[in-house]
């Protein structure tokens, strides 16, 4: 089977082969890439609790083929028209001796990529299942190396960096979150990771036994249970196992909307209460405040500030976090939240009267904890009060139970028009699809991380835009405005610096894809600053997305489209660089731009930020020096418009 364009070629087969593959004829699958082997023969198969394994003893029984060609509309992606153009292959097969149990694989080639996916059909021999393992491989042809997320255990918030190793280096014993970025030798670019997660165990990766450059699959097994991973009755669907496949990495990124593509269609009547947007929080200064007559801290003075600040800023959004709640289990402490009881400190029905005023929306911070306790009484409450969403924290799994209280929880809240943000979580495999009420979604090693750590650093900034947000959007909660250049930078919980410079902060909001987007910095640290107009201007859904340039953990330019406006975001990581942008983008005509630069003294002041106006037409280029861990940020507005 190829891919429409005809670059990606894959095929299936049942072989024997010799060990380390495994005894007996098994299946296998293989991709090439531009008549180059990508993946050498990678097996398939699945690994049952308590009965033997579908993986060898195989026939084929019958194949089919389909194609397709369709577009719809997503009004919140980074891409509004969603092209959904592939190739498919469905193979049949039975076992030859036994119960004679039936298994299909499904194959799919798009030009950006393939995936596939197991489906057990109804049948006598095999009923309700317990499923250990997928016997599912990644060997890939040649040397490689990739920016793997060692995870160490499967109770995880996914909140690490993206390691560069060899891929021989990946042990058995590792355990890989998805997405993992490969490297092929000869220059090729590979992202694997998963879509339409839905009651099913999260998957993993560990390097393949006596398998050079081979990967394998772990499946994140059940509390309390060591090995089963997945309790089900036939017929049943694996999610689909995806590699994004192009000749440069920002293709990856152009391309990600087919985790999109491989989930049901929305599956809400109405979405037109869903709004994407910016929102002000109140986490992450701390207990700071400056310019104000009352004491900082969760209490109802300190979110009104905020609330006033979204107000005057046009931001459609503010997120009270941790601690507006009451807790009222002792045995449980802090995770167990009474959420029809609120803080002492906090008036929440003035404090939600005062943002309905203001036409500001409220979301609320929750424990998954009281989520789980309190959903079907809480979420109408919600509503009542005029809540317009929910931010659900630690829930730190991906096992089956979690991966349903996932969709439970969106399910119930967009029957009570709640939007969803995810914290303390896995990576996102293209719900929002289905239930777009799920704006966004942390699993991310983010900004938080200033406030006790060095780890968020320009290099690890520029790493996300090639593997985390390859599987949708990260609430990674950019607009830091105390920046500091590397030696500058300490950590700490109040008030807290980033590192890079001010307009890396800025081109953020431009490279990284969230609908609903942060602007993490107090109130007072916005108004007295440059660089705030910015920030109230730009989107957080676009029309049309074109990745300029960009190598993992070095830079990258992205511009994004919303109407006929376009956006630039450029990073990069501590080494500064001269690039030369050339505006190919563009429409035709005049464009008057807005342009946001590291300033001149910005490798010493890393707050140090440069504005400048200038017209452009299409071809025209923009040179430009980055300071270290310094960025890019502009808009381009038809002249026309602009007068």
């Amino acid at each position: 089977m190829k891919s429409p364009d005809g670059k990606l070629a894959l095929s299936f087969s049942l072989k024997t082969l010799p060990n380390p593959y495994g005894a007996g004829l098994r299946p296998y699958y293989r991709l090439a890439f531009e008549s180059r082997e990508v993946l050498s023969d990678s097996p398939l198969g699945l690994e049952f609790d308590g009965a033997a394994a579908l993986v060898r003893d195989l026939r084929v029984t019958g194949s089919s083929t389909d194609s397709h060609d369709s577009s719809w509309e997503d009004p919140i992606n980074d891409n509004r028209t969603v092209r959904d153009r592939y190739n498919e292959l469905t193979v049949h097969l039975q076992e030859t001796a036994g119960s004679r149990r039936r298994l299909d694989i499904i194959f799919r080639a798009y030009d950006s990529g393939v995936a596939f996916r197991y489906a057990l059909p109804r049948q006598p021999a095999l009923q309700r299942f317990v499923l250990n393992a997928e016997d599912t491989g990644f060997y890939f042809a040649h040397n490689a190396s990739a920016f793997a997320l060692d995870l160490e255990s499967f109770t995880t918030p996914y909140e690490d960096e993206f390691r560069q190793v060899a891929l021989g280096e990946i042990k058995p014993s590792s355990l890989i979150g998805l997405p993992v970025l490969v490297q092929v030798h000869d220059g090729r670019w590979v992202a694997i990771t998963e879509a339409d997660l839905e009651d099913y165990a999260g998957t993993y990766l560990t390097g393949a036994r006596k398998v050079p450059n081979g990967l394998a699959t772990r499946l994140s097994p059940l509390p309390g249970r060591a090995r089963q991973a997945v309790i089900a009755s036939v017929p049943k669907a694996t999610p689909w196992r995806v590699l994004l496949v192009s000749a440069e990495p920002g293709g990856l990124i152009e391309s990600h909307d087919l985790v999109l593509n491989l989930n049901p269609p929305c599956a809400l009547a109405d979405t037109s209460w869903i709004e994407p947007g910016k929102t002000a929080w109140d986490w992450w200064s701390g207990d700071y405040a400056t310019g104000v007559n009352f004491a900082p801290g969760m209490n109802t003075q300190t979110l009104e500030h905020y609330i006033q600040f979204s107000a005057d800023h046009r931001l459609p959004y503010m997120l009270i976090d941790a601690g507006w709640a009451r807790f009222s289990d002792a045995q449980n402490g802090w995770d167990q939240a009474d959420v029809t009881h609120w803080n002492h400190n906090v008036d929440l029905p003035r404090v939600l009267a005062f943002a309905r005023e203001r036409g500001v929306k409220a979301l609320l911070w929750m424990h998954w904890k009281s989520v789980e306790k309190q959903m079907r009484e809480a979420f109408p409450l919600f509503e009542k009060w005029g809540v317009s969403g929910i931010k659900v924290d630690f829930m730190n799994r991906d096992d089956q139970e979690m991966v349903n209280f996932y969709y439970r929880v969106t399910r119930e809240a967009a029957r009570h028009h709640l939007v969803v943000d995810f914290h303390g979580a896995f990576k996102p495999t293209g719900m929002r699809r289905t239930y777009p009420n799920q704006l966004t979604r942390e699993g991310v090693l983010g900004m938080e991380y200033n406030k006790w750590s060095y780890r968020d650093t320009p290099y690890h900034h520029l790493v996300l835009p090639f593997t985390r947000m390859l599987a949708g959007p990260l609430d990674y909660t950019p607009g830091c405005f105390n920046n500091a250049t590397r030696d500058q930078f300490e950590a700490r919980m109040v008030n807290p610096m980033c590192q890079g410079t001010r307009a890396h902060q800025l081109a953020m909001y431009v490279v990284y894809f969230s609908p609903l987007q942060m602007l993490s910095d107090y109130p007072e640290d916005y108004d007295r600053n440059p660089g705030a107009d910015f920030l109230e201007q730009v989107p957080t859904v676009w029309d049309e997305t074109r990745v300029l340039n960009g190598r993992p953990g070095e830079f990258i330019t992205i511009a994004r489209r919303k109407g006929d406006t376009w956006y630039l975001g450029s990073m990069t990581d501590w080494v500064p660089r001269d690039l030369d942008i050339r505006l190919d983008f563009l429409g035709s005509g005049n464009y008057q731009a807005r342009l946001y630069t590291d300033g001149p003294s910005a490798a010493r002041n890393a707050s140090d930020l440069s504005t400048q106006e200038a017209t452009f037409h299409a071809g025209d280029h923009v040179t430009l020096h980055l300071a270290s861990g310094g960025g890019l940020a502009a808009a381009f507005r038809p002249a026309s418009a602009s007068r």
